[in-house]
């Protein structure tokens, strides 16, 4: 089971303080976040990617190639990579790039954008989301894994004899999570590669999540790659944790009023009751996760988000610093208990490598 920190790199005003950071400081705090993952046992950091204010990620491999350097062990991500509006070649060289450099430490998380301005800036239409993203990552699938590829399609120039520089490390490619909040096609896609489903489910209540994750799991073991329990499932999560529930929920309340995406509407309380979003102690948190594999089954990997909507960076840390002495021990104890041993781990690089080894 890995867990790990996302964040979506939004540039928001601080409601307790007033205070807006600037562009160049909150590309250091997501360095600083990733970093301070890896220091206290955190398995992943994963980055959005985003082409409009308030959000700072447009370039996801160049961030992660930099963090790729002062780090060691974690496993960077991103969450998501913009299959719909990215070339496909583009995204087979830089990540295939990243793999090399971060000595495999790389997987990537395939989502379609929900911002509708973003598809006619690089020269798309949003009503052709689904099918951009079937066939670019048809494309993409191919690309890393046929050393010359001829190839044509709806929606960019063809390819004849095209070989994507650089290869993937070690032959093998980047694992790949297919991210949805409310798509069956994109559930449909990752079962019919084989590949994971992430859920980033922070805005749903649990009852849309499991409807998404049962058709995964189903057509997972429908085109042959396991059963329904071997399927690969990621989740999201959103906390912020003090000792004192109450200092918690004191200190959280101006966050999330002053947030566009959950503030507004229903109360805190009612948010938390329909959505992962726990503010709370440590131990609350815990509650809260583990009560995520009875509801959803076995998975492999959960992702917190502890930044943005303009929590500071000082608090931000504070909040790994509890992830990774609190909550993540307990955690991984809690999970392995009673995991049926034909559960799969999380792939990696080694996992893939290894895999690949056995069939050569």
């Amino acid at each position: 089971m890995q867990f790990g920190i996302f964040t979506v790199g939004d540039v928001t005003t601080d409601p307790t303080t007033g205070r807006t950071p600037t562009e160049h400081e909150r590309i250091k705090a997501m360095v600083a976040i990733a970093q301070k993952a890896e220091e206290v046992g955190l398995d992943v950091f994963a980055t959005g990617e985003h082409h409009n204010p308030p959000f700072v990620p447009s370039s996801p491999t160049t961030l992660l190639g930099w963090i790729a350097a002062r780090t060691e062990r974690i496993v960077l991500s991103t969450s998501t990579t913009l299959i719909t509006t990215n070339d496909p070649v583009k995204i087979a060289e830089d990540f295939a790039m990243l793999q090399h450099l971060a000595d495999g430490r790389v997987d990537l998380m395939m989502g379609r954008g929900n911002t509708g301005p973003v598809y006619p800036w690089f020269g798309k239409d949003i009503r052709d989301g689904i099918s951009l993203a079937v066939e670019n990552y048809a494309l993409l699938h191919r690309l890393w894994r046929e050393d010359v590829v001829n190839w044509e399609g709806k929606f960019r120039t063809p390819l004849q004899g095209f070989t994507a520089t650089p290869r993937p490390l070690d032959g093998v490619a980047p694992f790949v999570w297919h991210g949805s909040i409310r798509s069956p096609e994109i559930a449909e896609q990752a079962a019919y590669y084989g590949d994971g489903f992430f859920h980033n489910n922070i805005f749903w209540p649990k009852e849309h999540t499991k409807k998404l994750i049962e058709l995964y799991r189903e057509r997972y073991a429908h085109y042959g790659h396991g059963s329904a329990e071997q399927a690969i499932v990621g989740l999201g999560g959103h906390v912020y944790m003090r000792p004192n529930s109450q200092d918690a929920v004191r200190e959280f309340r101006p966050f999330f009023d002053h947030s566009p995406v959950m503030g507004g509407g229903i109360s805190m309380e009612e948010y938390m009751a329909q959505t992962p979003l726990t503010v709370g102690t440590p131990e609350q948190v815990i509650e809260k996760t583990l009560s995520f594999r009875e509801y959803f089954g076995d998975y492999q990997r959960q992702l917190f988000m502890v930044d943005g909507g303009g929590v500071p960076l000082k608090t931000v840390l504070e909040q790994i610093d509890l992830l990774g002495e609190e909550v993540v021990p307990v955690l991984r104890e809690e999970f392995a208990k009673n995991r049926p041993a034909e559960v799969p781990d999380a792939p990696t690089h080694a996992s893939l490598l290894a895999a690949k080894g056995s069939e050569d």
